[in-house]
């Protein structure tokens, strides 16, 4: 190849770029895969505080979570992480994300070995991960925790999915960098597999990412993001 001709991408190819160490930055998507500030309080200020939890895990049943872009596993293992020390006793959490593009076991390592805290979740992860992610992995991780990642375009296989979520992480790259994740009809798809109540968080606050999911039916909320960020989106799915 030559050195200025420009480099294509296979469908299930994920290309990485390391910044400050261990920051891993998408070529495919000209994006960081987290917040430079902190990622995973990024995760506690977005997804679960504008999801609500973990108050509205506080239950018996099974609390169902989904996540559009899995990425590195920063969100569900923070998640499982704060269930761990807040969800009662013989609680059950099923987390469910939809990632085209799954990294292999050793970026996932690399870059989650940045947060101590969660080194616990971290070693568990990836000593499950599988060598090659294809199709449906489903992990038992531990007593009433289960991770399923689906692996292939998220439109695709959200229309395959029937039984609806407590809580929705909408975590893609910018939508300026990948406007397909943040489309009307897949928002529409993730209202329709929200349950009555449920509620979804996410980083972004762009104008027509707020119009999709609010046409999708959702109550949309204006919150200020995370570390100066002036806006993030969280809803709910209205009851009757």
């Amino acid at each position: 190849m030559a050195e200025n001709e420009p480099r294509t991408f296979s469908q299930t190819e994920t290309v990485l770029d390391w910044h400050e160490g261990d920051m891993p930055y998408s070529r495919a998507f000209d994006d960081h895969f987290y917040c430079r500030n902190d990622g995973r309080l990024e995760c506690g200020h977005v997804f679960l505080a504008g999801n609500d939890l973990p108050h509205r895990w506080q239950r018996t049943e099974t609390f169902r979570i989904a996540e559009l872009g899995f990425g590195t596993g920063l969100n569900f293992t923070e998640t499982w992480r704060q269930w761990r020390e807040s969800a009662p006793e013989g609680a059950s959490l099923h987390f469910t994300s939809f990632e085209r593009f799954p990294m292999a076991r050793a970026d996932i390592g690399r870059a989650l070995a940045h947060w101590p805290e969660i080194d616990r979740e971290r070693e568990a992860l990836t000593a499950a991960w599988p060598d090659t992610p294809e199709g449906r992995v489903d992990l038992a991780l531990a007593p009433g925790v289960r991770l399923t990642v689906v692996c292939g375009a998220a439109l695709d296989s959200l229309m395959r999915e029937e039984m609806p979520f407590d809580a929705w992480y909408l975590d893609g790259f910018a939508p300026s960098r990948n406007p397909d994740m943040w489309s009307a009809e897949l928002m529409g798809e993730v209202y329709r597999l929200t349950l009555p109540g449920g509620r979804f968080g996410t980083y972004a606050a762009a104008g027509f990412v707020r119009r999709n999911l609010a046409g999708a039916g959702f109550v949309v909320e204006r919150r200020p993001g995370f570390a100066g960020k002036r806006e993030m989106l969280c809803g709910e799915k209205p009851v009757g």
